[in-house]
């Protein structure tokens, strides 16, 4: 390990947020990369479905481990979910358990409680609309991929209280690969689970928007902190609308967002 850094491991290293989390703590930490497939960045090439035996050797002498890889599209059917979201989430805490990692990071979604949206939608991307769902309300996923990260988030649960392992579900809002909440890419890509017209796009991605910058300080305040065995936190901007609560994770954990979506 680096002289006095810790060694963070991130399952999914070549999706938008790993390349956000290489790109903003690599300076930080000693990060260790693992892709199903070789990249033209150094990595351990291994599929989290194929079992813990053939993932752990990535995890050792991890600090911690930042778990992304999953199938990530919100209409992701069965058949993929299963190896992995849910068998594959199963390998990469029972690796970080026999590894002896200290800490998970577990990428959840906000769609673990996606019904609120799609029931609120559209106005409660207003400005002016009062509506703010926090850690604490009844998980409503609105998609099997929802189901999975719900899952994921039990499955941390487990691992915290009959295995010591400390666990940070984040539910992540809308980070992009264009940097940029009013770029025309971005608008595209908002959930096809809501019909929203240009405008209503704009308006959700107003609330949901999470830099790439601020998704890698989130991933750092789990990371370093120093008493929190367990959280639920949800990751967004600090935006001028947020129909998910961030106050908790600014108090649990002190995140510090520092970008803010256009009114």
């Amino acid at each position: 390990m680096a002289e006095g850094k810790k060694r963070v491991l991130i399952t999914g290293a070549a999706g938008t947020i790993g390349a956000a989390l290489r790109e903003h703590l690599g300076d930080r930490y000693e990060l260790v990369s693992m892709t199903r497939t070789p990249r033209e960045f150094s990595s351990h090439v291994a599929d989290i479905a194929d079992g813990v035996e053939a993932i752990l050797p990535a995890f050792a002498g991890a600090d911690a481990v930042v778990h992304l890889a999953a199938s990530p599209a919100v209409e992701t059917p069965w058949e993929q979910i299963l190896p992995n979201n849910l068998v594959g989430t199963y390998h990469v805490f029972e690796a970080a358990r026999r590894a002896g990692v200290e800490r998970v990071v577990f990428a959840s979604s906000n769609h673990a409680i996606g019904m609120y949206e799609v029931e609120a939608a559209p106005e409660l991307y207003r400005l002016d609309d009062p509506r703010v769902f926090d850690h604490t309300v009844e998980v409503r996923p609105d998609s099997l991929y929802g189901v999975s990260k719900v899952y994921g988030e039990a499955m941390g649960r487990y691992y915290m209280e009959r295995h010591g392992l400390r666990v940070f579900c984040l539910r992540i809002g809308s980070v992009r690969d264009a940097d940029d909440p009013t770029a025309p890419e971005v608008l595209a890509a908002n959930p096809s689970l809501l019909d929203l017209t240009p405008d209503q796009r704009r308006q959700r991605m107003r609330a949901t928007w999470l830099s790439r910058r601020d998704m890698a300080e989130l991933v750092r305040a789990c990371v370093d902190s120093p008493d929190v065995r367990w959280a639920v936190v949800y990751g967004v901007s600090d935006n001028p609308r947020q129909f998910w609560d961030i106050a908790h994770a600014r108090e649990l954990l002190g995140y510090a967002p520092q970008d803010r979506a256009p009114e």
